[in-house]
């Protein structure tokens, strides 16, 4: 499979396939494809990791796009300006993400349900107490809300992220919530409450535009 990101802070990835490559995506995520391009809709995973999809807010059902003949175009549009991200998977470097992050992926890998290690984190973490994880092996695309900022956390190493605003992290990356000091800076600071603890070993992606913080300044009409 090959593949190009086209469109700036609109983006698109658009996958060339070869006869029998496939790749798997979520519902309503393919933009345009060549008419050898055959999908299919199943149930990934079987009934349980199903309703785990459910259960995180994503369909039950998964869509693969098989190339049936010579080679295969298929492109899918990120649904909010920002960046498309491709990420290697391999066994035993599973990716850890925010619900909406997941874009496509080759066929090899798996997506799947992923519980916060501490129930503070998924209350009050911003993102829910459900996350997704990748696992398996070959190339997956994240959408990414606005620019995206990384950093690579030595063991033990910290870092406080305001809520909504961390995207994606590797599974070794420890995610706790904490709260901010101070009654006054709780109540007059504008950060809320909480913030996102995540210490190393591991990688982070941060974005800086999540899709919360952008659709709470937009006006409403009266």
């Amino acid at each position: 499979m090959r593949y190009r990101i086209e469109g700036d802070n609109l983006p698109v990835v658009i996958c060339t396939l070869s006869q029998g490559e496939r790749m798997l995506t979520e519902k309503g995520a393919m933009s345009w494809m060549t008419p050898n391009m055959q999908m299919e809709t199943s149930m990934e995973g079987g009934l349980g990791k199903a309703f785990g999809r459910a259960f995180s807010g994503e369909s039950m059902f998964m869509n693969y796009y098989t190339c049936t003949a010579g080679e295969g175009l298929i492109a899918f549009s990120s649904c909010m300006p920002g960046r498309i991200l491709p990420m290697s998977i391999a066994p035993g470097a599973g990716i850890v993400m925010q619900k909406s992050a997941f874009l496509a992926a080759e066929a090899g890998v798996e997506l799947s349900t992923f519980f916060a290690r501490k129930l503070s984190a998924g209350f009050f973490g911003g993102e829910g107490f459900v996350l997704q994880k990748l696992s398996g092996h070959g190339l997956a695309f994240l959408e990414i809300d606005g620019h995206v900022v990384e950093y690579d956390l030595a063991p033990g190493q910290s870092l406080l992220i305001d809520t909504g605003h961390l995207a994606a992290m590797t599974e070794s990356v420890n995610m706790e919530i904490t709260t901010v000091k101070g009654l006054k800076n709780k109540v007059l600071g504008g950060e809320g409450f909480f913030h996102t603890k995540v210490t190393g070993p591991g990688h982070i992606w941060i974005q800086t535009m999540p899709f919360s913080k952008l659709f709470g300044l937009i006006p409403t009409g009266n």
